[in-house]
């Protein structure tokens, strides 16, 4: 059963949910946002899963956003002989750069040649997320001599983290330029970088995009993933040059330490939100339901505070993919944001004091969220062709629905990721008039307003002009 709510659902494709019919269940459940994780399988293997979710969405009657998560650069150490070692706490271990044979207890090669040059004695190296901590004692040529702190199961292709950031790996390598190509050939909604350091990165990644999609026109959204330490102070040039960020919560608390996670969290969501770009949190929000049927305490919890500080979406990482209750799992964290929404308080006029709008399709966005709020209103619509209207509406907390009708299907799928705004497809005629009718008409058929409800709406002048939203008008429904 769908449950109502504001917070959009993001889940990663994998394995566990690769079959059309529970993909599709998935979907009728709440599920707004499919993530591709590029880290794992071929270009072809992406290919087919898009054809696939789009293919699911028309079935349960819902668009969905497709997401492209790129790998980003693969810091990571090599392979082992036997598939994995026991560090011990205490013993001497090298990470060399030059070396060519499988790892032993001794040493390991490295899939990332650079960090003998980006590290040096003294500096704290975390490996498999975290679980594994090493100090480097010396550097000699390609060798990092360093040893066990904490120590572990380290197995092939573990990633490497260095405490406090400064790893100088580009966040774009050759294999994300040809991913992007891949994302592109099936019109990818969103494209999410891996490990940017500033807002150069995220301006590379969109000329990139735009190359790759010269053919088609396609603009997709570009997605900051935050989880470098060296990105957070940066954050405000990154959100600038970003449609949105992703609270990566696993690599960016392995940076900075677990404790500064949640008040960063925090701090992204605000920032986000007063910037009018869109957040998603993520990592571990459900892990626990990877194998159990239901979330802990502390899940609920987690899922819950997040979309009481605003954010956009909640993300299902392994979950969906590789666990062993994906549908299950939408179900409840869709019921988890339903619930602290509904325990939220939004019936305040502080997001429109002291707010300075030097635009006209701004103000009217305003407008129309005060209006609606004062008068009660059943409903919000906005006849948007770009989604920037609706965008702007959902920056601020409103109980009330925004329903953003757009004749085209790359805006209705992008603004499935905004938080309170249900994106319906409608074509509209070029007469306002006749436009407004064909919108209430949109509504009553699908039972979102009745006979004597009120509604606001907001439109462009002459119809159908990007960012040309220019009038609001209060209805009654006929």
């Amino acid at each position: 059963m769908h449950i109502r709510r504001a917070t959009k659902i993001v889940a990663t494709l994998g394995p566990a949910s690769s079959d059309p019919a529970l993909l599709e269940k998935m979907i009728a459940s709440g599920l707004n946002v499919v993530r591709l994780n590029f880290s794992h399988g071929k270009a072809q293997d992406h290919i087919d899963r898009a054809e696939m979710v789009r293919a699911a969405a028309q079935r349960a009657g819902r668009e969905v956003a497709i997401m492209a998560d790129l790998q980003g650069p693969k810091i990571r150490v090599g392979k082992f002989a036997e598939g994995k070692v026991m560090l011990e706490d205490g013993a001497p271990f090298v990470l060399d750069a030059s070396r060519a044979e499988p790892g032993d207890l001794n040493g390991v090669g490295l899939d990332y040649k650079e960090l003998p040059r980006d590290v040096r004695p003294g500096d704290t190296l975390l490996l498999n997320d975290g679980l594994i901590v090493l100090e480097v004692t010396a550097v000699r040529g390609d060798a990092v001599h360093t040893v066990v702190k904490i120590g572990g199961e380290l197995s092939n292709n573990k990633g490497i983290n260095k405490q406090g950031g400064g790893l100088t790996a580009p966040a774009l390598t050759a294999k994300d330029m040809d991913d992007i190509k891949t994302a592109m050939s099936f019109q990818a909604d969103y494209v999410a970088v891996s490990f940017p350091k500033n807002a150069t990165d995220m301006e590379m990644a969109r000329q990139l995009c735009y190359v790759a999609a010269a053919g088609t026109g396609h603009r997709p959204g570009l997605i900051a993933k935050i989880e470098r330490a060296e990105a957070v102070p940066l954050l405000e040039e990154i959100l600038r040059a970003s449609d949105g960020i992703m609270v990566a919560r696993g690599d960016l608390a392995v940076e900075v330490g677990n404790a500064a996670v949640p008040a960063l969290q925090k701090k992204m969501i605000r920032m986000a939100r007063d910037m009018d770009k869109f957040v998603i949190t993520a990592t571990q929000m459900m892990e626990s339901m990877i194998t159990n049927a239901v979330p802990t305490r502390a899940e609920v919890s987690d899922v819950a505070n997040a979309v009481l500080d605003g954010t956009d979406a909640v993300m299902l990482s392994a979950e969906t993919a590789a666990g062993r209750y994906p549908l299950e799992t939408v179900r409840e964290m869709a019921k988890i944001c339903a619930a602290a929404e509904a325990a939220e308080d939004p019936d305040r006029d502080d997001d429109f004091h002291g707010q300075t709008l030097g635009r006209i399709d701004q103000s009217i966005a305003m407008g129309a969220l005060f209006t609606a709020h004062h008068l009660g209103a059943k409903a919000i619509v906005a006849m948007t062709d770009s989604g920037s209207t609706a965008l702007w509406m959902s920056r601020h907390r409103i109980h009330i629905p925004i329903y953003a009708l757009t004749p085209k299907v790359a805006t209705q799928r992008k603004m499935a990721m905004y938080r309170n705004v249900r994106p319906l497809l409608m074509d509209t005629s070029a007469d306002r008039d006749t436009a407004l009718d064909q919108a209430e008409n949109h509504l009553k058929l699908r039972n979102i307003v009745q006979q004597g409800d009120l509604y606001v709406i907001t439109c462009g002048e002459p119809m159908g002009a990007p960012g040309g939203t220019n009038m609001l008008k209060i209805c009654r429904a006929h």
